[in-house]
């Protein structure tokens, strides 16, 4: 009472709270002061470890956030929670996270391409911050992006569905990766304002949802000026075999160069290379 008054808005809790406590605290309260206690009750389903709920009372269930950030993004992180409803259990397991991470790259590819083509990074564009229509004007391709986002907007309408509102968010950076294939940084201005119109709400939906509010931290690598003239060697080498039909060799190239975290990206504008932190 002291803190939050005689009424709020939103309580909020585990599932397993429900009762005795939270029944308990709602008798008690609305009993002394005889006004209604919250409005909304908020529930979420438990953290669990093999079928097990993650608690301290059982160790071998408990799982420290540092040791997970030292091998999995942040986002990634906020994936697994975001990829189910709140009301439902999260399995927690390092499979579904090593999956999750692998997702994020469809994001930073377009990420990367955005700061190619615009010259800005993606965690400094501007996006609104209150809520308004948005139709795509007439681009066929932001038309498609804008059915997306009121999709996205409708199932965080819908008790906060984040796992549906996240697979319009993965639908979104699919298409702005579509609209950068056929680009370049001479495109035309028109071209390149509506790629840019779509990273905006890109940008707009994931803060919604606490995701990409910091750049990605890039891999160290030793020498990297070394390390990128040799990649831009082995490439060069891998086209000159693929023209000879000498595809068996290419892919060998290709796969060698992913096993130590190198990713190749054919495109229109030829062959890009990005290196992965290995796990």
């Amino acid at each position: 009472l002291k803190l939050l008054g005689k009424h709020f808005d939103i309580h909020g809790g585990g599932l397993d709270l429900v009762f005795p406590h939270h029944e308990n605290e709602l008798v008690q309260s609305e009993c002394y002061t005889g006004e209604p206690f919250a409005s909304f009750w908020m529930h979420n389903g438990l953290l669990t470890k093999e079928g097990k709920k993650i608690s301290k009372s059982d160790p071998g269930t408990v799982i420290l956030m540092s040791d997970l950030l030292e091998r999995y993004s942040p986002d990634a992180i906020r994936l697994l929670f975001l990829s189910s409803h709140y009301r439902r259990p999260i399995d927690y397991g390092p499979t579904r996270l090593d999956e999750l991470d692998r997702g994020l790259q469809t994001f930073h590819r377009a990420f990367e391409r955005f700061e190619e083509l615009c010259g800005e990074p993606f965690d400094q564009l501007e996006a609104p911050t209150r809520r308004a229509d948005w139709d795509g004007g007439d681009s066929p391709a932001l038309r498609e992006i804008a059915e997306h986002r009121q999709r996205f907007l409708d199932a965080m309408d819908d008790d906060f569905n984040t796992g549906g509102a996240l697979g319009e968010l993965y639908d979104i950076a699919h298409a702005v990766n579509r609209m950068a294939a056929g680009l370049t940084p001479g495109s035309s201005p028109q071209e390149l304002a509506d790629y840019r119109a779509g990273m905006v709400v890109l940008r707009e939906l994931s803060r919604i949802l606490g995701l990409f509010l910091k750049p990605r931290p890039k891999p160290e690598v030793a020498g990297d000026a070394l390390t990128g003239d040799l990649l831009e060697l082995l490439i060069d080498l891998r086209a000159r075999l693929r023209k000879e039909k000498n595809f068996a060799l290419a892919d060998e190239v290709r796969n060698r160069l992913t096993d130590l975290g190198v990713v190749l990206e054919d495109g229109a504008q030829g062959t890009r290379w990005r290196i992965e932190p290995k796990r």
